[in-house]
């Protein structure tokens, strides 16, 4: 029976709740594999080797540097869930700052506190099989994935916009029609169009698309009010790291 493990490395454990709440789908998925580490649901810990690992979380201290090397050298395939692991996460803000000035404002005794200057993708680290995007990651694409290793096939997963998820779901564009500022043509498609849906506009959770065509969308973001500062930090967020451009 194909063995799975799940691993926290920083990040706010939203993507492994995701998991906990395919709830009926995940019952029979059990009996098709061994979940032999996973801390968010049970203490018991097999060793590896692993058929599938799948990650959670950014590297942001030198303990996880190491740790990757070796779930990367435990586990046949790896699988890097959420915008943490996939971009660095809302911490790679710290990428753009003095992080041992945050450290020392936050900390009563920063020296005791053992961080890295950046927070980075797992790819920046070791080779990663398969990334899910969001922030959370969708279930829907996570069972897919599941199932997909498990019945030897390739994953079936978007690599188009948020657009496409309007245009599927007969959505009004919010951007056009409304002028509300939405990165959902630069943004990478997964979540079901969510913030559209109730005429909001997107945040980029999901990162960047492939080839996104910032410059493009810039002058359309203005249009809505945004100045040069908003339209920084709206492309820092949940993929704060992201090569957007």
């Amino acid at each position: 029976m194909p063995s799975i493990a799940v691993w926290k490395f920083t990040s706010c454990d939203g993507c492994q709740l995701t998991l906990l709440d395919c709830e009926d789908e995940l019952l029979p998925l059990t009996e098709h594999v061994r979940i032999a580490h996973f801390l968010e649901v049970t203490s018991v810990s097999e060793p590896g080797p692993y058929d599938i690992s799948i990650v959670e979380g950014s590297v942001s201290t030198p303990e996880e540097a190491e740790r990757i090397r070796w779930i990367r050298e435990q586990s046949a395939v790896l699988v890097v869930v959420g915008a943490c692991a996939t971009s660095g996460g809302i911490q790679a803000l710290r990428n753009f700052a003095d992080v041992d000035e945050f450290r020392s404002i936050v900390y009563a005794r920063p020296e005791h506190i053992a961080t890295l200057g950046t927070s980075t993708p797992i790819s920046a680290h070791v080779r990663v099989d398969l990334e899910l995007r969001g922030c959370p990651i969708d279930k829907g694409q996570l069972l897919e994935v599941l199932t997909a290793l498990l019945a030897g096939r390739k994953p079936d997963l978007p690599d188009t916009s948020v657009c496409t998820d309007c245009k599927r779901r007969g959505l009004t564009c919010v951007l056009v029609a409304h002028g509300t500022a939405c990165l959902g043509p630069v943004t990478h498609a997964g979540c079901g169009a969510l913030c559209p849906a109730v005429d909001r506009g997107c945040y980029g959770c999901f990162g960047p698309m492939n080839q996104p065509n910032v410059p493009a969308l810039v002058p359309l973001l203005k249009r809505t009010g945004m100045g040069d500062d908003e339209l920084q930090l709206v492309f820092r967020t949940f993929n704060a790291n992201a090569e957007w451009s």
